[in-house]
């Protein structure tokens, strides 16, 4: 296909109103709040929790949240993850069913028989153990959704009368342990799902309770001391990591087992109140300010570009960042201090890549007084003492890596490495530098060893409802690709460029765009992605497909004036998100690299 040229009015044109677009995404703060797509399935949780603590006081939120949930089913009688943006899942399906016919059946006859007939397609039928079986099978040895899941079926009626005997038992119990002995298993992915665990499982206790008596009788005893726990646990507004949908499990299993005047449902209930948008959706998630400002910063200020910040916006940003570094032990996880996690508010908890995120935006700031450099050690020592044995960085926690908690993850060991190669020269402690240089060596070796045999990398975090594996290799190929073009001085570093640079190459679809593998739809994320990883190695053959995709960037964005999102974030429990900031954040950086 035959390239087009590039206007340079053109393109200076679509770099002016992208990174305008972007400056005027801030707030009052100079920080990048961004607007996560709407979610059918928070919303069906969130109407279901506040029914289930008091009908009548929270009559209009149930109303509204009903009629959106209404207007968003997709034609085929399902419900996506994001406000039409992905297609239907058998989860958000049931979820969106149960809250519809646990409140208001009559209403809503016609959204109930399309929803049933698109469940019955998926599980074969309508009978609990054929629910039971169809959602245990999406997950596998995964609990920690598929219950919370069941559970709401079976608080709505969904599953009969002996719907609960199917629901498998959480060991509730397992809270009341001390937090050092999951330390000292290497267990620490358990205080990640302390909410659930508590909640899930003795909702299923109270209406379903064991035949062995010592099974029944241990229960009984710790149901006090876990409940303290999750009240110990519950950040000040209520929200467990931000996110309706756990909130909206916990509160729903409260108040069915009559505790609606408990402290963690009342907390619980304001949150998920103030969470609502005023056309009656929820979002999975308050927001990823802290993370969107990292993109946002990072973008902005990529070197040799044009300054687009005052240093007294810097510093601003800066303080920022100093105020949001946890510095102290986890009150809910336990994590060490001197991470960040992906908001300011209080349900966030520090993770690896808002940590390695605020690490390279600080350094990108350029602010060097005494206590930025305080808290970058403590961050760069977070980091390091979060590597996982294999040589990658998990997101949260060390552990076994089974989960996606502890898993080791290519991309957020790219965004490692960035921030120890950054910061490696201004860090004057010697034996620092040194930690830094090994932790870089072992998760080259990580990656080398986790490099697909087509070049790729698979993100954890982020892929695509539209492809067979859900995954998406040009995401988790242009994050790797990008770190390794700091340090493409090693015949290591080189060899895994070749491979994922041809990897890029071969997957640009024939409209010059990507999406996240060959043939699929392309996106603009995912082409702004793949566009700013190849800026990094200049080959002829680089230049023509990058000029190519700019094209096409600069043609789907309207010169920089229209941004349509993509759902290809992940949340928890492989919850789908679109991001408004995504498309300005990923363009930007493509457009300046290649201006």
């Amino acid at each position: 296909m035959e390239c087009k040229t590039i206007d340079k009015t053109v393109l200076h044109q679509t770099l002016t109103h992208t990174r305008q677009t972007l400056l005027d995404g801030r707030n009052e703060e100079n920080i990048w709040p961004g607007r996560l797509s709407s979610s059918p399935l928070a919303t069906a949780v969130a109407v279901f929790a506040l029914y289930q603590v008091d009908r009548e006081r929270y009559q209009s939120f149930i109303e509204s949240g009903l009629r959106w949930l209404a207007a968003s089913q997709q034609a085929d009688g399902s419900w996506g993850d994001a406000e039409q943006l992905d297609s239907g899942n058998l989860s958000t399906t049931l979820l969106c069913y149960a809250a519809f016919c646990g409140i208001n059946r009559q209403s809503f006859e016609a959204v109930i028989k399309n929803a049933e007939n698109r469940i019955c397609t998926h599980a074969g039928g309508m009978q609990p153990e054929q629910i039971c079986e169809a959602v245990y099978r999406v997950y596998g040895k995964d609990r920690t959704f598929a219950i919370p899941i069941l559970t709401m079926c079976a608080l709505a009626g969904v599953q009969g009368t002996n719907g609960w005997r199917f629901i498998k038992p959480l060991p509730f119990e397992l809270a009341a342990l001390p937090r050092g002995l999951f330390r000292w298993l290497k267990l620490n992915v358990v205080s990640y799902a302390l909410p659930a665990l508590i909640a899930m499982g003795q909702v299923k206790f109270h209406f379903d309770r064991p035949a062995n008596p010592i099974a029944r009788l241990l229960r009984m005893y710790f149901k006090g001391p876990t409940l303290q726990r999750l009240e110990t646990i519950q950040p000040v507004n209520g929200g467990f990591l931000e996110a309706t949908p756990l909130t909206s499990f916990v509160v729903m299993s409260l108040a069915a087992m009559g505790l609606k005047e408990h402290p963690v449902v009342l907390k619980g209930v304001e949150f998920i109140t103030r969470s609502m948008r005023s056309n009656g959706s929820w979002p999975i998630d308050t927001n990823l300010s802290t993370w969107l400002t990292n993109l946002s910063v990072s973008a902005l200020l990529q070197p040799g570009c044009e300054q687009t910040l005052w240093p007294s916006e810097k510093k601003t940003i800066c303080d920022w960042y100093l105020a949001q570094q946890f510095r102290c032990i986890h009150p809910y996880t336990g994590a060490s201090p001197g991470g960040w996690g992906w908001t300011n508010l209080p349900g966030s908890v520090p993770d690896a890549d808002d940590t390695a995120g605020a690490l390279v935006a600080l350094h990108t700031l350029g602010v060097r007084d005494e206590n930025v450099m305080d808290a970058v050690r403590a961050g760069i020592e977070w980091l390091l003492k979060l590597q996982n044995s294999d040589g990658g960085v998990p997101t949260f926690c060390r552990g076994w890596g089974r989960l996606d908690f502890d898993r080791s993850c290519p991309d957020i060991t790219a965004h490692a490495i960035t921030a120890w190669y950054l910061w490696h020269d201004e860090i004057l402690d010697l034996k620092l530098q040194k930690k830094m240089k090994r932790a870089v060596r072992r998760a080259l070796i990580y990656l080398s060893a986790g490099q697909c045999s087509d070049g790729s990398w698979l993100p954890l975090w982020f892929g695509n409802p539209s492809s067979p594996q859900k995954t998406n290799p040009v995401y988790g190929t242009a994050k790797v690709l990008c770190a390794l073009g700091l340090l493409n001085d090693s015949p290591q570093c080189r060899q895994m460029s070749e491979k994922g640079i041809a990897f890029l190459l071969a997957v640009q679809n024939d409209d010059a765009g990507w999406g996240s593998k060959k043939g699929a739809v392309s996106t603009i994320e995912e082409t702004a992605l793949a566009i700013n990883a190849l800026m990094g190695f200049e080959t002829p053959a680089v230049k023509e497909t990058v000029d190519r995709g700019l094209l096409w960037l600069i043609e789907h964005t309207r010169q920089g004036t229209y941004f349509p999102t993509a759902p290809i974030g992940l949340y928890f429990a492989k919850l789908w998100y679109a991001e408004r900031l995504y498309p300005i954040i990923f363009s930007l950086q493509a457009i300046q690299r290649v201006s």
